[in-house]
């Protein structure tokens, strides 16, 4: 993605069209598109030519772009576990390891990030029926690495507000809830996670539409990216005016659910009554 932003900034800067740079490449109008939105792989001859095109040629700023047209190739740890991975999964585990800040709303069950691992079982076998215990097994162990990333020296701002129905709704025995909400209060205390909970009580609110993620990035040349998941696929939206309209819903969702010390209090509340 970042790789694909410079390219589009360069191109558009030099007043290039997609149709243009494409044809230098020997390629469609969009698979240039694809290209700048970091959505496909790239050889070093195409970025080359591109580079040439924009009329780059100074050497340094050529090798630091090449060089990073090879990290773009290079596959990343969660790669691995393509085998028990929905097609469009791998490319959020991406973003989400990249991203310098997460905000997140979510309605069905605790989000991934925070789950501990006999809850992320029960959740996966629920999502998973049939599956063979190894597969099951694989599944948390990402879930499991992926939560590395949050508690690293440089792990991202988290900020989370979960409906209190995904505290509510059992996945595992009572000890997996308590244990569950335990780990909750724990990692809400934590410097970089901002959990607020979306009490029942409200009523109705501007989470409606169902859970989503908003995915920020330290590089200024990247926009910031709403991921939405569904049954068989995901979406994933960079245009500035639908992540605006996700952004007001999860402001308005913050400022009308309990701050963080009320919401840890809620917690332990729902703890008692495990």
């Amino acid at each position: 993605m970042l790789l694909g932003s410079q390219l589009r900034r360069l191109r558009e800067t030099r007043g290039i069209t997609r149709e243009a740079a494409g044809y230098s490449i020997r390629a469609s109008e969009s698979k240039i598109s694809r290209m700048e939105l970091g959505r496909v792989s790239f050889k070093t001859r195409d970025v080359e030519d591109l580079l040439t095109l924009y009329g780059i040629t100074d050497e340094q700023e050529r090798a630091s772009l090449l060089s990073l047209a090879k990290e773009a190739n290079v596959a990343g740890w969660w790669h691995s576990y393509s085998d028990v991975l929905p097609s469009w999964f791998p490319t959020y585990v991406g973003l989400e390891g990249a991203a310098s800040l997460l905000r997140v709303y979510e309605v069905q069950f605790v989000h991934g990030l925070l789950q501990t691992e006999e809850y992320a079982r029960a959740v996966v076998r629920r999502g998973m029926k049939g599956a063979g215990e190894a597969d099951v097994e694989r599944r948390v162990a990402l879930r499991l690495e992926r939560q590395k990333h949050l508690v690293a020296e440089n792990a991202p701002e988290f900020h989370i507000v979960l409906d209190e129905a995904a505290l509510r709704r059992p996945y595992g025995d009572r000890a997996v809830m308590r244990g569950q909400l335990q780990h909750l209060i724990e990692m809400s205390e934590r410097p970089n996670i901002r959990l607020q909970v979306m009490p029942f009580g409200f009523g109705g609110h501007s989470g409606e539409s169902g859970a989503f993620t908003i995915l920020s990035f330290p590089e200024s040349d990247l926009s910031d990216v709403v991921y939405l998941e569904q049954l068989t696929s995901a979406l994933y939206l960079d245009k500035r005016e639908d992540v605006t309209q996700y952004e007001t819903a999860l402001k308005e969702l913050q400022h009308d659910s309990p701050g963080p010390d009320e919401s840890r209090d809620l917690l332990r509340g729902l703890l008692q009554l495990s």
